[in-house]
């Protein structure tokens, strides 16, 4: 037996020590990187997006479809990027690319495209065209079109097949999670410090068409089936908060607990709609999950919106939209965000509708032709986390259209605006042909805003009404910073005792770095002799105005 001397035995233990604590600064380091990762955070009423430890604004723009599928292309794009002032590209990264061979990967394009942005310092919101693509399941990788036997497609109600992965099928499930999970965890390898990618979207607009519902016989099978337990648990506990079109399809059944999909929800095109959306949900959740496991980045799901007068099945039936947001609630707890892609219809409107206590709200696609003021809207008045126009690459005059204009502006105003969301210190207004005036009150004074067109001394364009409008951020007591375009503003007291607002001072000027640098003093022709703010259309500014009150 061999006998060790003590300062044997301490050299020992110091050794152990070193690789003891080694070990833990290591795990200490990895731990710091993992929750620093972007991620999601409450301030207020408002949900942000925190990246590097700091909110981040995203002025984005959303590539077309097949930008990012060539990189010479793309060379030619980033430059124009960077022109219109944005700080955030929504990036498609392409199934058929990424896996060509089954179970071999890939990531030369993905490397690319996160490198190139990186190098313009442009934060990416990833685009997994998986499974469906606008419906379709036209990005999933040919060795899965091609073997019908074991990749299940969704049928028509005369059995025809479709170009749709019908969402009944463990396998189709299981596949897209093991790619998404692998591009997951390629991306954490190469962005985990840079956090170039900041927001992940599963799959793209989502929903059956043209029947409300997939007849494939595994559908059909679950369809004659119980509804499920957990969604009637999720029913019953949230009865009282249920969207009014659910709710009013259960009332109809006398909210019955239990039974088929028909006996609980009667047998209508919204109950196929209903049927569809959870299963759906259930099966986007686990790619979710899968990839959540492997980096969990903030992750939302789009959907394709409904036109006046569609039904089930003539719209993209059964993706997130909100009349049936309660059952993809219900079915998918790992998505974090439910966004709009909004192209019809009055936007306003549809930002009411996603923006819930439990849904905050992000527009990851709208018509690169609407005006980039419903910006300013939904991140004064929303809260919203993000804009991001559609085929932005495809915008006319980069250097000096409205996203280079408008952008700029919200660039300058972002440490402001993002300060005070959620804190009820902020506003948000849109004028246009719907409606052309907006009362706001905020602190002691009340704001009455009004389009442009409204004033007999503006400049008025020929055609329809431009809309117009911008923001209000209070900053002190008498202190108002207004940003916009197009609107004329006057100023009251919010007291109902004979007290009068008047201008104190009003001054037009521009942040750098973070701070108010002053331009002119407007108290004079620009302010109409002390009775308004005015914001000319054909430009973007910002104006600080002082109120003072008497009698």
């Amino acid at each position: 037996m061999k006998n060790y001397s003590p300062s044997r035995n301490r050299l020992l233990l110091i050794y152990i020590v070193f690789l003891w604590s080694s070990f833990l600064f290591i795990q200490s380091i990895q731990a710091q990187n993992f929750s620093t990762i972007p991620h999601l955070k409450r301030q207020g009423t408002a949900t942000q997006l925190i990246v590097h430890d700091k909110p981040f604004l995203m002025l984005g723009g959303e590539l077309g479809n097949s930008s990012a599928s060539d990189l010479e292309y793309m060379a030619l794009i980033w430059p124009k990027l960077k022109a219109m002032h944005l700080n955030t590209i929504l990036v498609p990264f392409y199934w058929e690319f990424i896996e060509p061979q089954e179970g071999k990967f890939d990531f030369t394009l993905v490397d690319s495209l996160i490198y190139s942005a990186r190098k313009n310092d442009l934060k990416i919101v990833m685009l997994w065209f998986g499974s469906w693509k606008n419906s379709m399941s036209c990005y999933v990788p040919l060795w899965i079109k091609t073997d019908q036997q074991r990749f299940l497609r969704s049928r028509t109600k005369e059995g025809l097949a479709e170009e749709i992965l019908t969402p009944f099928s463990d396998e189709n499930r299981n596949v897209d999670a093991r790619a998404f999970a692998a591009l997951m965890k390629h991306i954490r390898t190469v962005d985990d410090i840079n956090h170039t990618v900041v927001m992940v979207q599963v799959e793209n607009e989502i929903g059956m068409i043209p029947d409300a519902r997939d007849y494939c016989k595994e559908a059909n099978k679950n369809f004659s089936e119980q509804a499920p337990i957990e969604l009637m648990n999720h029913l019953q506990k949230n009865k009282e908060q249920l969207a009014p079109e659910i709710h009013e399809i259960w009332q109809k059944m006398n909210f019955k607990t239990s039974g088929t999909w028909e006996e609980v929800f009667g047998k209508s095109l919204q109950t196929d709609e209903i049927f569809m959306a959870w299963y759906f949900a259930k099966y986007t959740n686990y790619v979710v999950e899968a990839g959540k496991k492997e980096y969990p980045l903030p992750m939302y799901v789009n959907a394709a919106l409904i036109r006046a007068g569609f039904k089930p099945g003539q719209y993209p039936s059964a993706g997130p939209l909100p009349h049936v947001m309660d059952i993809w609630k219900a079915a998918a707890p790992k998505i974090d965000i439910f966004a709009p892609d909004i192209y019809h219809g009055i936007f306003s409107e549809w930002c009411r509708k996603y923006d819930r206590s439990n849904n905050p709200l992000f527009i990851p696609e709208v018509s690169n032709s609407q005006s980039v003021t419903n910006a300013y809207y939904v991140f004064a008045r929303h809260n919203a986390m993000g804009y991001s126009p559609f085929s932005i690459e495809n915008v006319a005059n980069p250097e000096s259209n409205q996203f280079n204009k408008g952008y700029d502006i919200l660039h300058q105003l972002t440490p402001l605006i993002l300060e005070h969301q959620g804190r009820g210190s902020m506003a948000g207004f849109l004028l246009d042909s719907t409606g052309q005036t907006a009362q706001i009150k905020l602190g002691g004074y009340a704001f009455t805003v009004k389009h442009e067109y409204s004033w007999p001394y503006a400049v008025h364009g020929e055609g329809e009404t431009p809309r117009f409008g911008g923001m209000i951020i209070m900053v002190a007591e008498d202190e108002f910073y207004i940003a916009g375009s197009g609107v004329v503003v006057t100023f009251q007291s919010s007291t109902d005792d004979g007290t009068i607002a008047g201008i104190a001072s009003m001054d037009e000027g521009t942040f750098v770095n973070g701070k108010w640098i002053t331009g002119r003093r407007l108290n004079g022709d620009e302010d109409h002799q002390g009775r308004h703010l005015y914001l000319p259309g054909k430009e973007y500014g910002i104006q600080k105005v002082k109120l003072y009150k008497y009698k």
